[in-house]
């Protein structure tokens, strides 16, 4: 297992539960505004949405995803991350529990 160390990080002790409990996620902030969160996404097929841009980076697990407007699955796996544009969505699969780091903005 990896830890990374986060230097003046804020983290919400209240998880964020979505999809009936298939994405759990805990918000982290810093004094210069930078927003993350790290979770994890059982196994599922589901749709997210996004407000600002973000990239998913894959700590442990993996996962299939779909950008709006493509056609092609990706896979990411640990170590890989990919971008979603703001305003828009991805749909991902999930097989084995995908842990994640989001990064905001």
């Amino acid at each position: 297992m990896t830890f990374q160390q986060l230097d003046g990080a804020s983290v919400n002790p209240q998880a964020n539960v979505y999809f009936d409990g298939k994405c759990v996620s805990h918000s982290l902030s810093w004094p210069d505004g930078t927003k993350k969160s790290v979770g994890v996404v059982l196994p599922a097929s589901l749709t997210f949405n996004t407000g600002a841009p973000e990239v998913m980076e894959c700590v442990a697990g993996g996962c299939e995803y779909r950008l709006a407007g493509t056609q092609e699955w990706r896979r990411c796996g640990p170590g890989e991350r990919f971008a979603i544009d703001g305003n828009s969505s991805f749909d991902i699969r999930v097989a084995e529990a995908f842990h994640y780091i989001c990064h905001f903005g």
